[in-house]
């Protein structure tokens, strides 16, 4: 079984909490949330920060896959 980095699925489940009121609020559903979401330029500061929190959360998975390519090419 494939073990994940703690930190690749914590910043990936907060990338998906913010993409969920981003879209909602470009969206123009925002309101229905919070009255600030009705402002699509605040859904789209929380898309901005998803894409961030998803490209933070890529660099510990490569970091693992590349440890684990390394710990196979010295055994």
């Amino acid at each position: 079984m494939h073990r994940y980095p703690f930190s690749f699925i914590a910043l990936s489940v907060l990338g998906v909490l913010c993409t969920i009121p981003g879209l909602l609020s470009v969206l123009g559903w925002g309101a229905m949330i919070h009255p600030l979401l009705e402002d699509p330029m605040a859904g789209l500061a929380f898309l901005i920060s998803a894409v961030a929190l998803f490209g933070s959360a890529a660099f510990p998975l490569v970091i693992a896959r590349l440890r684990a390519d390394d710990d196979n090419n010295q055994r």
